[in-house]
C-alpha cells in the first residue's frame, strides 16, 4: 500500500518539486499551502491539495484530520513551509521576527505533534525537516532566519532520539542555493528593511552576493531527490546536504575557526 505523504509549502519551489517527484514515484501525496489556487495545477500529478496555514492551529489540526479521514494517517511529513526574511537585527520589527519564528519553527513543531500519535500507533513514520545551510552558517542581515533554522536543527537532533524507539525517523535536509522564490523575496525584504538605514552598504553587498548564489543555484528537484533518498533509506542519515555551494560552505564552517570563517564570509560581500 502506498505511503501517504504531507508536503507543506507545496505551492512553489522545493515543496512543489517534492510533491510532484514523490507522486510520480507512487506515493499518495497531499500538497499543502495557504495559496490553494496555486495548488490546483498539481492535480494533474494526482496530488491532493489541502489548505494549510502553519501559523494557525485550527488550520493545522484541520489539515491532519482531513488526511486521517481520507487516507488513514500521515506516514511521511515533509516540513517544508518556511519564510526567508532578511534585514539587520536592529531594523527588523519584532512582529516580523516573531512571524518568521512562528512559521519556520513553531509551525514545524506543531505539525510534528499532530502526526506523531498515528506514527507511534503504526510503529513507522518519517519526519523530514527542511533546514538549510543557514542552519549551520549565519550570514549578516539574516539573524532571525538563521535563528529559526539553527533551532530546527536542534529540535530535530533532540526529537530524533525521542521517537526512534517507536520506529520513527527524523531527517534533516540542508539545501544550499536552490532556485526558488525565497532568494528574490529575501533580497527584496532586505532592501525594504535595511536598504535606507545605516546598514545600507552591507545590504547592497549582500544583495549582490544573493545574485551570485542564484547563478549557482540548483533546480528544486535536486533537493526532492535527497528527500526521497532519505525517506526510502532503511537507516537514513540524520542529515542530507545538497544545492549550490552547500558542501563547500559546510566544509569550511567545519575546518575554520570562527574568526577565519567570518573573514571568508566578509570577503564574499565585496
Amino acid at each position: 500500500m502506498a505511503k501517504t505523504v504531507l508536503v507543506t509549502g507545496a505551492s512553489s519551489g522545493i515543496g512543489e518539486a517534492t510533491a510532484i517527484y514523490l507522486a510520480q514515484a507512487g506515493y499518495t501525496v497531499y500538497g499543502a499551502a495557504r495559496r490553494t489556487d496555486k495548488l490546483q495545477a498539481l492535480a494533474v500529478y494526482g496530488i491532493r491539495p489541502v489548505t494549510l496555514d502553519v501559523t494557525d492551529d485550527a488550520s493545522m489540526t484541520g489539515c491532519i484530520a482531513t488526511i486521517a479521514r481520507e487516507a488513514g494517517a500521515v506516514d511521511v511529513l515533509v516540513n517544508n513551509a518556511g519564510l526567508g526574511s532578511y534585514g539587520a537585527l536592529e531594523d527588523v520589527p519584532m512582529a516580523e521576527a516573531k512571524n518568521q519564528i512562528d512559521i519556520n519553527l513553531f509551525g514545524t513543531a506543531r505539525l510534528i505533534q499532530l502526526v506523531l500519535p498515528a506514527m507511534r500507533k503504526n510503529k513507522w513514520g518519517k519526519i523530514v525537516n527542511i533546514s538549510s545551510v543557514g542552519g549551520k552558517v549565519g550570514l549578516p542581515m539574516g539573524s532571525w532566519y538563521h535563528a529559526s533554522k539553527f533551532a530546527v536543527e536542534g529540535l530535530s537532533d533532540s526529537l530524533r532520539n525521542e521517537v526512534r524507539p517507536f520506529g520513527i525517523d527524523v531527517i534533516v535536509i540542508e539545501p544550499g542555493g536552490t532556485k526558488s522564490e525565497m532568494i528574490s523575496i529575501g533580497g527584496n525584504d532586505l532592501q525594504r528593511v535595511s536598504g535606507k538605514t545605516v546598514y545600507k552598504p552591507q545590504a547592497d553587498r549582500l544583495v549582490k552576493m544573493y545574485d551570485d548564489i542564484e547563478k549557482n543555484a540548483v533546480e528544486p528537484v535536486e533537493i526532492a531527490k535527497l528527500i526521497k533518498k532519505g525517506i526510502e533509506a532503511r537507516r537514513p542519515r540524520a542529515r542530507y546536504v545538497g544545492g549550490g555551494m552547500a558542501g563547500v560552505m559546510l566544509f569550511f564552517r567545519k575546518i575554520l575557526s570562527d574568526k577565519l570563517f567570518d573573514r571568508l564570509i566578509i570577503s564574499q560581500m565585496k
